[in-house]
């Protein structure tokens, strides 16, 4: 799908994005972050480059733009310096060239106005003629003010007379010859006259106002000019600045720290974030794409120019339907600045210092292969796996890194239309999947009964639960709510499978987000995730297939598609495209972006048929929009990132020891503060024994279950090794591979724990939802056909039928937050 024309900058701004500039023959082309300012197109290796290093600049004066193809451009300055870059679209080339030339005809007539300026004096510097240009101004807006009355009233006279002219020569033609004659044309001929003296005194004032018009042009314009040249001073001065805070902020992070809704400058919002990566990822593994070809549903052009509003600040029509500034101005800023609860608007307040570090990650060589090839004969559910596949996270601590981007349910809390709304739950999905990129290391299967709290109460306004609330098959619900007007619960399981290269890991379950305000009641299910090179070759992760949002209440719905990788398509990697319908499947919105960087929307301003044929042979709909705008953008990693597992900032303090959670939480698990800490041998005994405990635990339920159901019968249930990271717990198919826990007559006599298929988990952390790894036949939530029944019952959640899916769901039911309170946590099992 191609990106949306932008509107045409306004003079003065300062355009900015990724293009792909030739470099040579042995590197082709490469992503550049390139900088249209006042006339100069400079570029950068990445945006973090901008405050120190400029690989080269462009003066737009002299230079000269050609178009290539469809892409590509060229740019020279008829010396030495000739850039060929390449566009991600045909729009976006087409972007670019708009702004270029107008940047290079302002430059060109600020250049003219420089040379024939010697008759002119230069304009006062402020603090010397403040004054003298004030009284200067103040006259001559008089002197125009006369000069519009005589306009005017030369106006009035003008078609006066001139209705009596035509009266006199419609009565002309009707008089016979006569004596009546002559009297009749001198009452023309006066008029005429009349008209004639009052016409040429209207002309002369014109010629006037013009004459006065044109004298004070040049130096209006001049002030204009240097007031612009002196704004841009202070923003830079300004952005200097405010870098120099944040490195002083990190510097001093001992003392009272801010909330992390102030951590990033207003001023930072000028185009200093990091794009996709960091410039080391690039460096290494350097892909280029050539987005060319359009492989979507449907396509988007630029929408008529009729469609934008018109004003000074070049506002288009999404703006005032989004909430967007079209300036420089981030979305985050606008939220923070609407909301009058904000952290912004209060006084600094001392908060909790969370942890910015973890130890390093040791350099253990160790691979999958290497374990798998020693098991060759032996049966998949007595394959242990080691720690050493493992991120010292629980798969509960995982699942809560869905709401690293929460401040998108906090916009669309704030959203009186539901599409628009329906926009940011869609970012929001999407987002999910931003922190799996890098993350091929496994979190710990949870322990039955394994909990998980994020108290974010202060510094973000919500807070989460996770609880592990099933053993077969193994099942976590998630209940997440926020003062700021939303709550999000879900109910993850996978089903996965190894076709040997790959391996595929398909969610089930729903995911709902409520919005207490409006009602409006959102479910949507995951996609699927793909992990290749399993056996042989570095781990990467893919995410495919589609996704329908549902708002129950109005009927609306968002379509999300993410295109599978592939290595022959010149499309953009990690490619997600969407569209917002009403409940009548008429289009509003037009989304665009990857899982992995950002998302943007579009307002659809019409749609029709006719676009080029698609793969089917059906017609795509041609969608006219307005320029997109960014609803979500990731955040950048912290420093050293690669040397702790790649955890995002959240996920560095998710395991932080915290006093007062229940003993159950997932940060009390002795095994994995071992691998944190560096000792991998110490966290496998560690392991071992805590799924031996597991396993005895479970006997005794079933000991217990059978005993109720069979009183006179003493028999005990056979119970095989629980292993709890296993590559699978079902026996192998003959067509394909199966990683799932299948229901049948085979578990009595090989029962596995609730944490199944360690295989698979090795790559579903890779999945946006991060849940544990299994599968079931039957709908979601049904009976496991098992020799035995566990009689588990869930700590805080309740099983029950959803009322809006129908589907079987463990839903929270309360408590957990007031027995934190009161401190008593008697009612807890020891899982630990």
């Amino acid at each position: 799908m191609s990106e949306p024309k932008a509107p045409t900058p306004a003079p003065g701004d300062t355009y900015k994005g990724w293009l792909f500039k030739w470099t040579n023959y042995i590197k082709g082309y490469q992503r550049r972050w390139f900088v249209l300012s006042n006339g100069l197109l400079s570029y950068y290796r990445t945006q973090a480059e901008m405050g120190h290093t400029c690989r080269g600049t462009i003066n737009l004066a002299t230079a000269n733009i050609a178009v290539e193809d469809s892409c590509n451009f060229v740019i020279s300055n008829g010396g030495t310096q000739t850039y060929h870059l390449k566009a991600s679209s045909e729009v976006e080339r087409q972007r670019w060239i708009t702004a270029l030339e107008l940047a290079k005809a302002k430059a060109f007539r600020m250049q003219a106005e420089s040379d024939d300026s010697g008759d002119e004096s230069t304009p006062p510097a402020a603090g010397q003629g403040g004054g003298a240009r004030n009284s200067e101004v103040q006259s001559t807006l008089r002197t125009l003010g006369s000069k519009v009355e005589d306009l005017s009233t030369c106006n009035d006279l003008i078609a006066k007379h001139g209705s009596a002219l035509q009266r006199s020569l419609s009565e002309l033609e009707g008089v016979r010859l006569g004596g009546e004659t002559s009297e009749k044309i001198r009452q023309v001929t006066e008029r005429a006259t009349l008209f004639r003296i009052t016409s040429n005194a209207m002309i002369n004032a014109c010629r006037d106002f013009l004459a006065l018009a044109q004298a004070h042009s040049k130096r209006w314009q001049k002030a204009l000019q240097a007031e612009r040249e002196q704004r841009v001073r202070l923003e830079e001065t300004l952005e200097q600045l405010a870098k120099q805070h944040n490195h002083l902020e990190r510097a001093f992070r001992g003392a009272t720290v801010l909330p992390p809704s102030q951590s990033n400058p207003a001023i930072d919002s000028k185009g200093s974030v990091p794009g996709k990566g960091d410039a080391s990822d690039e460096d290494e593994e350097n892909e280029f794409f050539d987005a060319c070809e359009d492989v979507q549903e449907f396509i988007t052009v630029p929408a008529d120019p009729k469609y934008h509003r018109r004003s000074g600040s070049n506002v288009s029509g999404i703006s005032s339907e989004m909430g967007m500034d079209d300036g420089t101005t981030s979305l985050d800023e606008q939220s923070m600045a609407s909301n009058p609860e904000s952290p912004q608007s209060q006084e600094v307040v001392p908060v909790r210092k969370r942890r910015t570090r973890i130890p390093d990650k040791p350099n253990y060589s160790l691979n999958l292969w290497s374990i798998m090839k020693n098991c060759i004969g032996k049966e998949l559910s007595k394959i242990p796996m080691p720690v050493n596949f493992n991120e010292p996270l629980s798969m509960l601590q995982r699942l809560s890194e869905d709401l690293e981007y929460y401040e998108l349910l906090d916009r669309g809390a704030k959203c009186q239309s539901s599409l628009e709304q329906m926009c940011y739950v869609a970012a929001f999905t999407v987002s999910s999947y931003s922190t799996t990129v890098h993350r091929t290391g496994k979190p710990f299967n949870p322990l039955l009964g394994e909990t998980f709290e994020l108290d974010r109460l202060q510094e973000s306004g919500y807070r989460s639960l996770c609880e592990q609330v099933s053993h077969h098959p193994p099942a976590a619900a998630h209940h997440a709510i926020s003062e700021r007007g939303w709550t999000l619960r879900q109910e993850i399981a996978l089903a996965s499978k190894f076709r040997g290269k790959y391996l595929s890991i398909m969610p089930l379950g729903s995911i709902h987000c409520i919005f207490e305000k409006s009602n409006n009641h959102y479910t949507w299910k995951k996609v699927t995730t793909t992990v290749h090179n399993i056996i042989v070759g570095k781990l990467w992760i893919d995410q495919s297939g589609e996704i329908d949002i549902v708002n129950h209440r109005t009927g609306d719905r968002c379509h999300l598609k993410f295109a599978p990788y592939s290595y022959f398509s010149r499309d953009v990697a990690r490619k997600v495209t969407g569209v917002v319908t009403d409940k009548d499947g008429k289009a509003h919105y037009v989304l665009s972006g990857t899982w992995d960087e950002k998302m943007e929307c579009s307002r659809v301003m019409q749609s029709s048929r006719g676009g080029e044929n698609g793969a089917d042979g059906r017609q795509k709909t041609v969608y006219q929009t307005l320029k997109a705008k960014e609803l979500w953008r990731k955040t950048p990693l912290p420093e050293g990132a690669e040397n702790m597992y790649y955890f995002s900032t959240l996920a560095l303090t998710l395991n932080e020891p915290e006093e007062g959670v229940a003993p159950t939480d997932s940060r009390k698990r002795p095994d994995q503060r071992l691998m944190e800490q560096g000792r991998w041998e110490e966290a496998n005994a560690e392991k071992q024994r805590l799924e031996e405990k597991q396993r005895t635990a479970r006997r005794e339920r079933e000991r217990e279950a059978n005993r109720s159901a069979n009183p006179e019968e003493g028999k005990e249930p056979a119970d095989g090794a629980l292993i709890e990271d296993s590559i699978s717990d079902s026996p192998l198919k003959t067509e394909e591979v199966e990683i799932a826990t299948e229901p049948s007559e085979t578990t009595d006599k090989t029962d596995t724990d609730e944490t199944s298929s360690d295989l698979s988990l090795s790559t579903e952390t890779l999945h946006g939802s991060h849940p544990p790894s299994y599968s079931m036949e039957g709908p979601y939530g049904a009976p496991v056909k098992s020799g035995h029944q566990d009689s588990y019952k869930a700590m805080w959640f309740d099983r029950c039928v959803d009322p809006m899916t129908g589907e079987p769901t463990h839903i929270y039911r309360g408590g957990y937050w007031e027995t934190k309170e009161q401190g008593n946590w008697d009612s807890c099992p020891d899982i630990f």
